[in-house]
């Protein structure tokens, strides 16, 4: 269909579905652009709700707003506190969404952009909160433990095959597992884990701003009821551990969250994301692009786009031609330390913490993979040392 889809009112435009995959020739960083306030149909019965954010990279997340004949479910709600809820409310207005009509609030992985309003927005609609079986918030300590091991829905499951996380993490004054200073997220994005962990803490803002507790905790492949249609979960770790996309077989559509952007990559972290995030990551993309029949890619930041399979194989080829760059450092310099990686990947403006976490993924993997050794140093750094590529 087209149109508004019966939610109300003129202002929501279609695309006619019809949208341009993104060129690998200098491309526009789309997940810098600031939000628009303008409602857009990206799929069928699927509205595209940006909200504004302020993160490293990214500018808006869009939040996605899947309307059936009697209901309405609504993905990523965007960041915590008043403001951002005050832009959400306004978008739902726009587009003639009443808090009656959402039964469903999806949240596709445990960053603050992504889940921040859905507690709210659940309890204000009384509508169940839908993740995958292994979300959990960073600062809420729980058991967690693997898919074949327990069916308790009450609490996370890391998936077959995938390492459980342990009982709590932690996001600040952690010494990093390759050494050196305690991990730092940078201010932006350090900020927005403070408040998240006031809400998480605090039993007065928490009241204001629940935080996501899900009610519907999926597998990969099960199936979700989300408007008129039966979406099934695609679950992709490597981002996040507990990372969900949805594929809507029958309109051709697949949330991706921030797992296939159109024009970055995602944060592939060595800390808080398992023991081998990048191989998960890899594994996730080569499920992901052989997805049959999917014409509408709707990320999480930037423009919806069409080739699913051939982004998903320009992300790969980046991570190798990074991991390529290090075996490339290794055979000329021998052992060196993580952060001396990672100045052979990032610019010295983005030296960090943030960097330094992506490089030692990166490391890891070749070390999991028996293709480096590592050493413990004087200084108490490990240092690896990547074998002859062949």
């Amino acid at each position: 269909g087209g149109g508004c889809l019966g939610v109300g009112g003129g202002g929501v435009r279609t695309l006619g579905w019809i949208v341009t995959a993104p060129t690998t020739d200098r491309p526009v960083r789309q997940e810098r652009e600031k939000a628009s306030d303008e409602i857009v149909e990206v799929a069928p019965d699927v509205l595209r709700l940006q909200l504004p954010i302020a993160l490293p990279g990214l500018s808006h997340i869009n939040t996605y707003a899947i309307v059936g004949r009697d209901s309405v479910a609504i993905v990523d709600p965007g960041l915590p506190g008043p403001a951002s809820w005050k832009v959400l409310k306004k978008r739902l207005a726009a587009a003639g969404i009443p808090m009656s009509r959402i039964d469903k609030v999806v949240v596709t992985h445990s960053h603050p952009d992504h889940f921040g309003n859905a507690g709210k927005l659940a309890k204000e609609a009384d509508a169940q909160l839908v993740t995958h079986k292994a979300f959990r918030l960073a600062w809420k300590p729980g058991h967690v433990c693997t898919l074949d091991e327990c069916d308790d829905d009450s609490h996370a499951h890391a998936d077959v095959g995938q390492q459980p996380l342990g009982e709590t993490q932690a996001f600040f004054n952690t010494t990093p597992p390759w050494g050196g200073a305690a991990y730092a997220p940078g201010i932006k994005k350090g900020l927005m884990y403070r408040m998240t962990k006031t809400a998480a803490t605090s039993p007065v803002f928490g009241r204001i701003f629940p935080l996501a507790e899900p009610s519907v905790r999926l597998r990969h492949d099960q199936s979700v009821r989300l408007g008129d249609r039966d979406w099934f979960a695609v679950h992709t770790p490597g981002h996040t551990p507990d990372h969900l996309c949805l594929v809507d077989p029958e309109g051709g559509a697949f949330l991706s969250g921030d797992h296939v952007l159109p024009t970055i990559t995602p944060h592939i972290s060595g800390m808080f994301a398992g023991r081998d995030p990048l191989g998960d990551f890899f594994e996730s993309l080569e499920r992901v692009a052989l997805l049959e029949g999917v014409r509408h890619v709707l990320p999480a930041h930037g423009h919806p786009f069409t080739d699913l399979a051939g982004r998903c194989r320009d992300i790969i080829d980046h991570h190798r031609e990074r991991l390529s760059r290090l075996a490339q450092g290794s055979a000329a310099e021998g052992w060196m330390t993580v952060d001396a990686y990672s100045h052979l990947l990032f610019r010295q403006e983005r030296w960090g913490s943030m960097a330094s976490s992506e490089t030692y993924a990166h490391l890891e993997h070749f070390a999991l993979s028996d293709q480096a050794e590592r050493r413990t140093n004087a200084e108490g750094l490990t240092e690896y040392k990547i074998r002859e590529q062949v």
